[in-house]
């Protein structure tokens, strides 16, 4: 289980992503939760090593994987003796422990800005994530899955995200970014789900149509830390 991509990265990732580094993320970049943590580790340009969990073969519900991911999911996060399992939770640890490296914003500086950047993290989560999750699944995972698609769930689904994106639209026509004029962990949390849908499924117009959720999409899915990640996630499909 234990074996680091990097063995099969170009020499220059293998520099980027030393074996030797107290950093360990969990699970394949596939995964929404464990690319969101591999942005945020690479914007805040913090050295880790990936440690792939084959979930086909029942790797996330091991005895050694539970221990320090309870709930047998990914991403499962290590920094020397610290443990963590939720993505978003991650991102905050890191932003918070590693504040002065990389993009020193991307949690805000100031508590104004932190408040701002966790409303708009709240939104993701509880707006966004919902509906979009079940448009990544139904749309881009169930057919390589040879799983059948519920057509009834995807319409409901789309209803559900385009209400969510009505509202980005205008709050997009307004600041440049989600929690002002800035790139912050906000709009990278949207990275993941937001790729799957714009390229992997047919449903991408319900972000690019629109002109200020296209602009910032556009704008969001181009930072090299994302293009990096995507860069993984082809290494390892």
């Amino acid at each position: 289980m234990v074996e680091s991509v990097t063995r099969r990265s170009t020499d220059r990732q293998d520099q980027k992503f030393p074996m030797a580094t107290p950093v360990k993320v969990y699970g394949p970049p596939m995964s929404t939760a464990v690319s969101r943590v591999l942005a945020c580790l690479l914007e805040k340009d913090v050295q880790f090593q990936l440690i792939p969990v084959n979930m086909f073969k029942g790797e996330h519900k091991s005895p050694d994987f539970l221990k320090i991911q309870p709930f047998g999911q990914v991403p499962a996060f290590q920094d020397e003796s610290t443990s963590l399992f939720e993505s978003r939770s991650i991102c905050r640890y890191l932003c918070e422990k590693y504040a002065e490296k990389g993009n020193t914003g991307l949690y805000g500086t100031n508590p104004l800005a932190k408040a701002s950047i966790d409303q708009w993290l709240e939104a993701e989560g509880q707006s966004f994530n919902p509906p979009s999750s079940v448009l990544v699944f139904q749309l881009a995972f169930a057919p390589r899955m040879k799983i059948k698609q519920d057509q009834a769930v995807i319409n409901e689904n789309e209803q559900k995200l385009a209400k969510v994106l009505e509202v980005y639209e205008k709050r997009l026509g307004e600041s440049r970014f989600l929690a002002g004029d800035e790139f912050s962990l906000a709009d990278l949390s949207h990275l993941p789900n937001t790729h799957y849908l714009v390229n992997a499924s047919d449903r991408g117009e319900l972000f690019t149509f629109k002109k200020n959720v296209g602009r910032w999409w556009g704008e969001i899915s181009s930072r090299d830390s994302w293009k990096k990640v995507v860069e993984m996630q082809k290494q390892t499909t």
